[in-house]
């Protein structure tokens, strides 16, 4: 006889199959995460390590030459891609940089052990310690062709003979502990911290090769953030006091200067060409039939 209708004797058996295919099938996706897991991790870590190098590092603030506008134990976030794509350094930045020579009194001294050097080097890696290279973190004051003096009859630093309001620097500190008058070399930069009293920035390295300034390729990147701790994230803008009109317009006569020379150079080129041409029929006029 036809069995048109499952009597359900072979229900049991057939449970037990699919219960079966079911625990190896789990098994092999564990298995399949596992042995994928490195991949993971590697692509992870390359990723991570190519943001690190071309685009943004996370920094730990070891000390407080920033203070009140970075504290010790802050984590900021650097720009580095725009070193790479050759922006250059603006006025009122802040950045980090390696450092120039023998401003930093310590070298770092690396642990012997070598999984506690391991971990270090992961923790520095995500800004969670400082790192071991030597590395500053400075506001940048002026740049290459600018005059940056101090101080004015009011105490202030002024940048091509323009006064600069620093409500930045930190409570009770004057401008400069030093007086100074430097015009900065073309590729340099001239930079100070805000903790003006405690930062060992260019107005402490008056006497050294570059007379304080450092050399822009020494940047590492800009911070642009404070993303740790919670309580204090918040971006970092360059101050107003750099975007006065007076240097604004400071910056706009240096870029029409070489444009102006190029044309006071070509006009008695325009002049002498001119009369070349004039000259010639008249030559032509006066000479021989044919």
């Amino acid at each position: 006889m036809d069995k048109d209708v499952d009597t359900g004797a072979d229900a049991p058996q057939n449970d037990r199959e699919q219960a079966g295919q079911r625990n190896r099938d789990g098994r092999g996706q564990e298995r399949s995460f596992w042995y994928e897991l490195p991949f993971l991790v590697a692509i992870a870590l390359l990723l991570a390590l190519l943001v690190k190098t071309f685009l943004v590092q996370a920094f730990y603030i070891p000390s407080g030459s920033m203070e009140n506008t970075l504290q010790v134990g802050d984590r900021v976030l650097v720009n580095k891609l725009a070193n790479w794509l050759g922006d250059d350094v603006d006025r009122g930045e802040i950045v980090v940089f390696d450092d120039p020579g023998g401003w930093l009194q310590t070298e770092p001294e690396p642990p012997a052990n070598p999984l506690v050097r391991g971990v270090q080097s992961v923790f520095v890696f995500f800004g969670l310690l400082p790192s071991s290279q030597k590395d500053l973190i400075k506001r940048v004051i002026a740049v290459g062709g600018d005059r940056v003096a101090c101080c004015d009859s009011q105490g202030r630093v002024t940048v091509n003979g323009v006064p600069l309001d620093e409500p930045y620097v930190f409570p009770g500190n004057p401008s400069s502990t030093v007086t100074f008058d430097v015009t900065v070399p073309e590729g340099r930069l001239w930079v100070m911290g805000d903790h003006r009293e405690v930062s060992g920035d260019s107005s402490k390295h008056l006497g050294e090769p570059g007379g304080g300034t450092i050399p822009e390729d020494k940047v590492v990147g800009r911070a642009f953030a404070i993303i740790w701790p919670l309580d204090r994230i918040r971006s970092l803008p360059v101050p107003d006091t750099f975007k006065q009109a007076a240097l604004a317009s400071a910056d706009r006569a240096g870029s029409v200067a070489p444009v102006l020379l190029g044309f006071a150079g070509a006009l008695p080129v325009v002049v002498l060409r001119r009369r070349l041409r004039h000259r010639m029929p008249a030559c032509r006029a006066s000479g021989s039939p044919t």
